[in-house]
């Protein structure tokens, strides 16, 4: 009888043990399992070793220079003079200590961007900063900010464009991507340890006419390879893009999800059968995981730029984010179990622009200041809560809190689904926030309070929640400074169009727009001559882009009738993924009345226009 009570409460052990089981960045569900399974399941998928120390992060920077930094482009085209690329005053230590300064822990340099321009001499292409002026053809950028990084304690990652607009075999995908993994094996073989390795999807037809399909799975194992402790990021498979580039995560951000990384082209019709893509608002619901057949743990990474372009644009200087509104972003991106890709670009000088560097170090205080001290007493004592169970807490007496820190230890995976704060002072308990997902970390602003006590109530959970740290903090009040863009120096209350309705386009007010059904020009009588030197384009506020332009033509007239194209390169680079104004400057002026915007592609290839603003530029 003894033995029989042993051996079932073995067998009892052994299935405790398989149903808690921890699983590693995946997972595949049995074709059998339940919904309840599969939720068992997913609340113990957990990060990999290099997934957690990327997410422990919290604030990465972006850097993006190159070619486009000389040319005044957002994407070049490739036919750019490698000679144009002279950087006067190039340091990179002065790019770390200013990151440093502003809290960041790693670095990411655009090695290569759209254009095919690379900022080390490589052996692959003659397109490279062996061929400019700078350091008389013998400059490194990516081992000059690879050896500051090291000074200063910085963990470096490089960003390599699958898309190359320079490269003649690109188009032809066995030779492109021969070309392109020799371009990521010389990056990951000099330059000492590369913490992440960034791609996203950028994807053109080359000048055969053929669309460039990538061989990611070759390019991962490279990767895998040369530097198996990096993360890959966006077109890898070990951190996710939010979706936008506006600084945004999710208010319910879910690193468990069925999305599968799009490197893994197998498991893009899972994707869809799923109905799922990076933009979706819902990639870790009950509901979504109960149809799927696989889960990843896949974080997100919040990528933004401190100007309205990624790379420097002189015209921008008084455009750089406020203190304020990077506040905002930090608590929507790092509050929001995300990490922070905080783009800085450096200017024609090869500094990072005093407006930036003093605006970051800003950001670097406020956020040390306001996070230097955990008022709840004991806020960083594990807690290991079911769901429907509170935990109650001191503050230490006569602090003034607005802001709550929660985090679990994801080391056990991710769990809660939604939960609630409570604050005690004068007698009574007071509700004072409420949310769904924690993950790494939650954030949340509230207003003012002098509490006695907090208490943190788990209203749903995937099982056990492992609450790491609870906390409370006080945040100096910002105010935002909010400032009209300038879209045109010339008043267009004047102007006239052909169609009244085409007058939403030049009324001065961002929150109109005029729409056609088709790709339809727009023609603008100014009523007097003007020496142009470039004009602005707003695409809509609204949340759908539909008509948005990506392609265009320029055209200029003294009489209406006789039309001169002026010299543009044709594009708003990345308009999709960043609806701001585009300013576009020719390089010379134009003597008009007349001009005339063309649209040849939509952003989707619909035939469809829309313009919320069009300025004209004399300066």
């Amino acid at each position: 009888m003894m033995k029989r009570i042993t051996l079932l409460l073995a067998l009892f052990y052994v299935s405790c043990t398989a149903t808690h089981q921890l699983h590693t960045q995946h997972l595949k569900f049995d074709e059998n399992a339940t919904a309840d399974e599969k939720i068992a399941m997913a609340a113990h998928l957990t990060p990999s070793a290099e997934q957690l120390r990327w997410q422990e992060l919290e604030l990465t920077a972006f850097i993006h220079f190159g070619i486009n930094t000389f040319t005044n482009n957002e994407w070049g085209d490739g036919r750019d003079s490698a000679e144009l690329f002279n950087p006067t005053e190039l340091d990179c230590e002065q790019w770390v200590r200013t990151l440093k300064e502003g809290g960041f822990k790693m670095v990411i340099l655009t090695a290569k961007h759209h254009d095919g321009f690379c900022l080390w001499p490589t052996a692959t292409t003659e397109y490279s900063v062996k061929n400019s002026p700078w350091r008389e053809g013998k400059g490194d950028v990516v081992g000059e900010l690879r050896k500051a990084c090291s000074k200063y304690g910085l963990k470096f990652g490089i960003y390599l464009s699958p898309w190359d607009r320079n490269a003649e075999c690109y188009g032809d995908s066995p030779a492109y991507n021969k070309l392109f993994i020799a371009q990521l094996t010389e990056l990951l073989s000099n330059y000492g340890e590369v913490h992440e390795v960034w791609f996203d999807g950028a994807c053109a037809e080359g000048a055969n006419g053929k669309r460039q399909e990538y061989d990611w799975k070759a390019i991962i194992e490279c990767i895998r390879h040369l530097q198996p402790h990096a993360v890959t990021a966006i077109m890898g498979c070990d951190v996710r893009w939010v979706g936008n580039e506006g600084g945004l995560g999710r208010e319910t951000e879910w690193s468990v999800t069925p999305l599968a990384p799009g490197s893994y082209v197998d498991k893009a019709a899972e994707n869809r059968r799923l109905g799922i893509e990076e933009m979706s608002k819902d990639l870790g619901s009950r509901e979504l995981i109960a149809r799927a057949n696989e889960l990843y743990w896949y974080p997100s990474e919040v990528d933004v730029s401190i100007r309205p372009g990624w790379f420097y644009h002189k015209e921008q200087d008084d455009e750089v984010r406020s203190l304020a509104n990077l506040v905002d972003i930090y608590y929507r991106s790092v509050g929001c179990n995300s990490v922070l890709l905080l783009n800085i670009p450096p200017d024609r000088r090869g500094l990072i622009h005093e407006v930036d560097a003093e605006r970051i170090k800003e950001f670097g205080d406020y956020i040390t200041k306001t996070f230097a001290h955990n008022y709840v007493v004991n806020g960083n004592k594990p807690w290991h809560a079911e769901a429907g169970e509170q935990k109650e807490l001191k503050v230490k007496s006569n602090k003034i809190v607005n802001t709550i820190l929660l985090q679990e230890d994801i080391t056990q995976g991710q769990r809660v689904e939604e939960f609630s704060v409570e604050l005690y002072n004068n007698g009574r308990w007071y509700h004072v926030a409420r949310g769904t997902t924690i993950g790494y970390k939650r954030l949340l602003h509230i207003s003012d309070y002098k509490a006695e006590r907090i208490r943190v109530s788990i209203n749903k959970s995937r099982g056990r929640a492992n609450i790491k740290c609870i906390g409370l903090y006080y945040a100096e009040s910002l105010e935002e400074q909010n400032r009209d863009v300038i879209l045109s120096d010339i008043d267009p209350t004047c102007w006239s169009v052909e169609i009244e309705t085409m007058r939403a386009a030049i009324d001065g007010n961002r929150a109109t727009t005029w729409s056609s059904d088709s790709l339809t020009a727009l023609i603008v009588d100014m009523g007097t001559t003007h020496n142009i030197t470039g004009f602005t384009y707003a695409p809509t506020t609204e949340e759908d882009l539909s008509g948005t332009i990506y392609r265009y033509n320029f055209y200029v007239s003294s009489d209406g009738i006789n039309w001169l194209k002026c010299d543009t390169n044709g594009e708003f680079s990345n308009i999709m993924h960043n609806p701001i104004p585009y300013f576009v400057h020719f390089g010379k002026s134009y003597t008009a009345r007349y001009f005339k915007l063309e649209p040849l592609e939509e952003i989707d290839g619909k035939t469809m226009t829309s313009i919320s603003e069009i300025g004209i530029l004399t300066r």
